[in-house]
């Protein structure tokens, strides 16, 4: 597909942020400026309003090339991204967004898979893939059957014997509305409340994970200011079948849990640990309406590196 031209404003930072309760200082159009050694020279935009804009171009891919009845025909449940950042992206910065034509794969099974690329002057911003699957494509194995009932745990703490820290929150039609806006989406293909349409996207419900992820490392009294993490990729499975399902109001449980750090696990094969975290997001009946696995590093150690390469 033709490459489409878009250029993101403060105000849609603003608004997406805002939506999605994500207080990260390299956003904030004032408190970018109290980030130590901040090589963006100004905010940046949110790695999920990126993801959305994705997910909004690509239905509108699917439906242009009719392959939207595939998708139901062969109930290809799942919705995957498999996004990595490679720069960042300022307001007013013109980006653009190419997606490849779609590959029909039937092994293992069947799979459509468009390549996705963001560029901005010249620089790749964002690379990766945008895949239609009848199984989740990342943490398929996860069996979360055995936690107690969520309702009993406190929120904004750790489940017991688990590991992971849990944050309930809403969904409001409000919210969803702005975020879409913010992320350049066309909200009333979404919304129409003269008909009663209410149909959420897939990425809004996981775009939850950053705040909460926010709110984890302020209760560890992560410093912001002086230690910094930034994403390098999420790998999304979303239930496009909850999503149908998901109404104003409805309560939404997310778990988030870092696992060990490793040195099998660095970014792209340099001394840089990565710091991945499994988030799922279940409904009232525990149903996983996403998975995902983000990988961050702090931001001094990428800015250390970059400055060895130069010497």
């Amino acid at each position: 597909m033709k490459d489409q031209l878009f250029t993101f404003e403060q105000i849609h930072i603003e608004v997406a942020r805002n939506a999605t309760d994500d207080f990260n200082l390299f956003h904030d159009k004032h408190k970018w400026l109290e980030i130590t050694h901040n090589p963006f020279k100004g905010p940046i935009v949110l790695g999920f309003q990126l993801n959305t804009l994705i997910e909004y171009q690509m239905r509108l891919y699917r439906e242009a090339h009719h392959e939207n009845q595939i998708i139901a025909d062969k109930q290809l449940r799942f919705s995957n991204y498999q996004i990595i950042f490679v720069n960042a992206l300022r307001p007013r910065q013109e980006m653009s967004l190419e997606i490849k034509r779609t590959l029909i794969n039937t092994i293992p099974e069947l799979t459509l898979t468009n390549r996705v690329t963001i560029k901005s002057q010249g620089k790749t911003v964002l690379l990766g893939y945008k895949k239609e699957t009848q199984t989740p494509l990342f943490l398929a194995d996860t069996d979360l059957s055995t936690l107690p009932d969520l309702n009993t745990i406190a929120d904004k703490s750790l489940v017991p014997d688990t590991g992971f820290f849990l944050k309930r929150k809403r969904m409001y039609n409000g919210n969803v509305k702005n975020f879409l806006s913010g992320s350049l989406a066309e909200q009333s293909d979404y919304f129409d409340e003269l008909t009663h349409f209410a149909n959420y996207p897939e990425i809004f419900p996981c775009s939850l994970t950053s705040g909460v992820l926010l709110e984890k490392a302020q209760l560890e009294n992560h410093d912001f200011k002086s230690n910094p993490m930034v994403y390098t990729s999420h790998d999304i499975s979303v239930d496009r079948f909850l999503v149908k399902q998901l109404k104003n109001n409805d309560k939404m449980y997310i778990l988030v849990k870092q696992l060990p750090e490793s040195k099998e696990n660095t970014l792209n094969h340099t001394s840089i640990l990565l710091r991945t975290y499994e988030c799922y997001g279940l409904l009232e009946n525990r149903e996983i309406l996403f998975r995902i696995k983000l990988n961050l590093v702090p931001l001094e150690e990428i800015i250390k590196n970059l400055s060895a390469k130069q010497q």
